[in-house]
């Protein structure tokens, strides 16, 4: 029968360690090893997570500290403050316990943390510092927690286990939802129940240390020239998450591209399955409660995949329709270069928004565009020419119960619009009134004009500085 270190050569790296159920995450878990980014694990008790933290740092050689959140108080992390010889100078008494000198940390239990010892952790987690005071030597920072459940009827619910605050949460590049034992296979279930093992120290053999050292100096070589189609894959995939109002801060994003780029490393390759696992794992909205749908994920996954894998021309087209905001559209239709792509994205824009969002976008680049600022064939300025020239003849007369032969009678929308104006001023406030009026006179709906007007003025600010360029 073979050794352990040697069946663990054809065996995953985390089978080998004796930590099963993680087969599914294993490419995720290792690129977190690999770009060396937080790691939160979130589970039932009893389900591995500490464990396989704890193993890991064992396996790696690493010098380890595990804490209990729940338990810690700000000494048992720092030690004892107490001046130097010279009274200059605040030092800390170490002992065993204290943070100084690890290279990995787990903080166990992170959800069941005081308030302000959470507060204390967040540079820890974020900046690998504790009292402002740098720890040149901590690698890797991990963390533990029992799911923040919602669910009276949950029957079992895990009292003191809080929602983490966003901004910590944030601060994990990979969060990972731990299966509990209806995902274990049958053979799983037999070895994570028999006790012939317990205690053992985990040994591949060295191979997992001899791995992530190879996978991270090609991370390090290969991130200062991130490969086109990860970048573009998180871009896309955050700006269509936003469109379904799952918000990703720019921080999360790019957090994102370096966990895609260690886990395309770590599998030798880049496949759909792999950055859609990578996806999953880098929301970290369960942390403080938040359920993003699978239907969601898979929608970003599938346009952001689509994205990375196009042609310039058809690149630019797709992040073009994914931004949700006109003023950002305007922004990028100026950064077009090709004017048939330039005619062809306002064509479909013109055609799938609403009326009223195509009418903004139409009054305020028809300026623009007649001056040949845009990048356009001569299409693309008629269309918006035509759709804008039944705004750029109304002067503030509201026509419409003329048109109908009624007279006395209030256009419906006029006393929201009117609201709206009155707390504009200038310049923009007679743009908005041309806009809003034609609106009316038209019978285009407004469903928000407060929210409307506010992109009409985005659009007119963008296309404005290209005419004064």
């Amino acid at each position: 029968m073979p050794k352990k270190s040697e069946r663990a050569k054809n065996e995953s790296y985390l089978r080998a360690l004796g930590a099963y159920g993680f087969d599914e995450h294993e490419t995720v878990l290792l690129a977190a090893l690999v770009s060396e980014d937080p790691l939160l694990l979130v589970g039932r008790s009893g389900t591995g997570k500490t464990f396989l933290l704890n193993t890991l740092s064992e396996v790696l050689g690493l010098e380890h500290r595990h804490y209990n959140a729940s338990l810690i108080s700000f000494d048992d992390l720092v030690g004892f403050p107490y001046p130097d010889e010279a009274r200059e100078k605040v030092r800390f008494l170490e002992t065993p316990a204290t943070i100084w000198g690890a290279e990995s940390v787990l903080v166990d239990e992170i959800s069941r943390c005081k308030p302000e010892h959470q507060n204390r952790l967040f540079s820890l987690i974020h900046e690998r510092r504790v009292q402002g005071i740098e720890l040149s030597q901590l690698r890797y920072r991990w963390a533990a927690m029992n799911p923040c459940s919602t669910d009276q009827d949950d029957p079992e619910e895990y009292l003191g286990s809080e929602p983490l605050d966003p901004a910590l949460a944030d601060r994990f590049a990979v969060v990972v939802n731990v299966g509990d034992w209806p995902q274990l296979s049958r053979a799983d279930r037999r070895r994570v129940a028999d006790p012939s093992g317990e205690g053992a120290v985990a040994d591949d053999g060295g191979r997992l240390v001899e791995h992530v050292a190879a996978w991270r100096a090609d991370f390090v070589r290969q991130l200062p020239q991130c490969p086109g189609p990860i970048v573009d894959y998180a871009c896309a995939a955050a700006t269509t998450l936003s469109r379904a109002s799952v918000r990703i801060s720019p921080r999360r994003v790019r957090l994102l591209t370096r966990t895609l780029l260690a886990a395309s490393i770590v599998a030798g390759r880049v496949a759909d399955e792999i950055f859609k696992a990578v996806l999953r794992h880098s929301l970290p909205h369960q942390a403080w409660g938040q359920d993003v749908g699978e239907e969601a994920v898979l929608a970003a996954h599938q346009q952001a995949w689509l994205v990375s894998h196009a042609e310039p021309k058809e690149q630019w087209l797709h992040e073009f329709h994914l931004e949700n905001g006109l003023g950002a559209k305007a922004r990028l239709l100026l950064e077009c270069s090709e004017k048939d792509v330039g005619t062809l994205a306002v064509e479909e824009l013109l055609a799938n928004e609403s009326p009223a969002r195509a009418a903004a976008f139409a009054l305020a680049a028809t300026p623009a565009a007649v001056a040949g600022c845009l990048p356009l064939g001569a299409e693309g300025v008629a269309d918006l020419s035509r759709l804008a020239s039944g705004f750029l003849s109304v002067d503030g007369e509201i026509t419409w119960q003329e048109r109908r032969g009624v007279k006395n009678t209030t256009h419906p929308g006029l006393g929201e619009v009117t609201g709206v104006l009155k707390k504009l001023k200038g310049a923009r406030a007679e743009r908005a009134k041309q806009f809003l009026y034609g609106c009316l006179v038209q019978e285009i709906v407004l469903e928000k004009p407060r929210a409307l007007e506010v992109e009409f003025n985005s659009c007119v600010f963008a296309f404005a500085k290209a005419m004064r360029k």
